[in-house]
């Protein structure tokens, strides 16, 4: 067994004592006026201190994080660099950057509509936050569901402030989604008659989740990798875009290229350009963990910044309610929402129920900061505080059995410590999980200022508003993936690429002079601060 303080153990004791009666009396839902004071007084978004207003580029004006900030305002890696632009590297209809679930669905997508892709990624195709997504896929495929109720859902649970188009293109199109994916071989939890298992996530009216246990993403990953690869579709690996290349009318037009191991720059010419780089969690934003991978730097809204594309709700992130908080070691990794989908509950230091288990992601977060900070009603742990999951419920409801076939991931990571889930209830803090805003896009998936800049999966911003429902982001890479893929590859049909240029670099830089922004930060941010190379 895990080496739990005396604190803690007695804390335990009085989960355990309140069990029975929880299970019971479930704690009620809040208000919209609740809701909304609760987010105000505890969510980190609402941290005026953490904010500034940038000074150049499409956004000027707009509050974005300091972190963020200073890459957005950063200096370019290429200054000062010789740069063939007349002798590319390499040469594509599509250019796809990033690695992940929306950049292999674009590849495979914009291949199977006759285009040329490279998929150019700096670590390794798979290593996304794709294939660290555990809990599932949100589509209304059942009789009682319809892509209008899903609408619904998405909309309210993002603050009704979700650009309409994209999210409508996201729930009309779920169904498909989950079909494209079958059909490629990913293997979904069904029942004994083979129709596919749903459950409830944080926010739903409806049992829509689509799920492989608690592998999910990594299963989706799986497949669209093997896709990737049997397709043939050319994948440049540990190389970076450090910079968007444009024409001489001001389309992309490729990218500048960073070999991660020995450094060699390279030029990418391209008709189209999709940036699918994810999110932005390594860059820990006011100092949280993060159940990010480690190349989640939010390096394509830098990329698509510096070359001209406007960026929406940049303020604000998601913060997932339920990080690991207990043991370090694993410190701010995920606990998938499905954990509380399935029963647990979350309790204080006293073992009292303080919020109802599946209010909107962002709700549950602020209300965790709540009560652990403004009533101190949090069990201390190895790097801060947390409260308890009761993960034991879940077999109380479900049966003896049920934690190991729904969750074997979960189950396994705290084994390796010594915690037995199933009978142990499990600390948990919120940790930095997506990035909500990202680049604007039309219809169409395209910069809405910049042309042949095609965007999908994290890096778009507005498809969820100003928080996202679980199971929303591995629709959206799915749904924005394809998408893209496919505009991108009939749009490369009609275009004739000038002459490449990197003035707006330039450009971008006199700007920076005249507004006295001195950077000293390398933008993009290719890894986290703690790597042991200056990347």
């Amino acid at each position: 067994m895990y080496n739990f303080t005396e604190e803690q153990l007695a804390s335990m004791k009085k989960v355990e004592a309140t069990r029975e009666e929880r299970l019971n009396n479930l704690f009620p839902r809040m208000s919209a006026e609740e809701k909304d004071a609760v987010l105000k007084e505890n969510h980190p978004d609402y941290i005026e201190s953490a904010y500034e207003n940038l000074k150049v580029g499409p956004n000027a004006g707009d509050k974005v994080l300091h972190e963020l900030a200073a890459l957005l305002q950063g200096k370019s890696r290429v200054l000062g660099k010789t740069i063939d632009l007349a002798h590319p590297d390499y040469e594509a209809d599509v250019l796809v950057i990033g690695g992940g679930g929306a950049g292999s669905s674009a590849a495979i997508t914009a291949h199977a509509n006759g285009a040329k892709a490279i998929m150019v990624t700096k670590l390794r195709i798979g290593d996304a936050n794709t294939m660290m997504a555990e809990g599932g896929i949100q589509a209304a495929d059942k009789p009682n569901d319809s892509p209008a109720i899903h609408y619904l859902d998405a909309f309210g649970g993002g603050h009704f402030a979700a650009k309409p188009i994209l999210l409508e293109k996201l729930v009309t199109e779920a169904p498909d989604a989950i079909k494209w994916l079958s059909d490629l071989g990913v293997m979904f939890d069904k029942d004994k008659d083979g129709n596919m298992i749903t459950t409830h996530g944080g926010g739903t009216s409806r049992k829509r989740m689509h799920a492989c246990k608690d592998y999910s993403g990594a299963e989706i990953m799986r497949t669209l990798r093997d896709e990737v690869l049997n397709r043939g579709i050319q994948v440049v690996d540990f190389t970076a875009a450090i910079e968007i290349i444009k024409d001489e009318n001001g389309n992309a037009a490729g990218a500048v290229l960073l070999n991660m191991e020995t450094g060699e720059i390279m030029v990418a010419k391209a008709k189209t350009v999709i940036i699918c780089t994810g999110g932005a969690g390594r860059l820990h934003y006011q100092g949280f963990p993060t159940s990010n991978h480690y190349g989640a730097t939010a390096d394509g809204l830098v990329l698509a910044y510096r070359a001209g594309a406007k960026l929406l709700y940049a303020d604000t992130l998601q913060y997932h309610p339920t990080g690991v908080a207990e043991p370090t070691q694993v410190f701010g990794a995920l606990v998938t929402e499905k954990v509380r989908s399935l029963g647990a509950q979350l309790v204080n230091k006293d073992g009292k129920a303080f919020v109802y288990s599946l209010e909107t992601r962002d709700v549950t977060a602020a209300s965790i900061i709540r009560e652990c900070n403004k009533r101190g009603e949090g069990v201390k742990t190895t790097d801060g505080v947390g409260v308890w999951l009761d993960t034991p419920m879940i077999e109380m409801i479900g049966g003896e059995g049920t934690i190991e076939k729904r969750i074997p991931a979960m189950m396994r990571m705290f084994a390796n410590y010594g915690i037995d889930i199933r009978k142990t209830p499990i600390l948990v803090y919120p940790t930095l999980h997506y990035q909500n805003g990202g680049i604007d896009i039309d219809g169409n998936c395209m910069s809405t200022t910049v042309n042949n800049l095609f965007v999908a999966g994290e890096a778009v911003g507005g498809i969820h508003g100003r928080n996202r429902l679980m199971g929303n982001s591995l629709l959206d890479i799915i749904v924005f993936g394809r998408d893209a893929g496919k505009a991108a590859a009939e749009q490369a049909k009609k275009v004739i690429v000038g002459k490449l240029t990197l003035s707006h670099v330039d450009e971008f830089e006199k700007k920076l002079e005249d507004a006295g922004i001195k950077p000293e930060k390398l933008s993009p941010q290719l890894l986290p601060d703690y790597t042991r190379k200056d990347m």
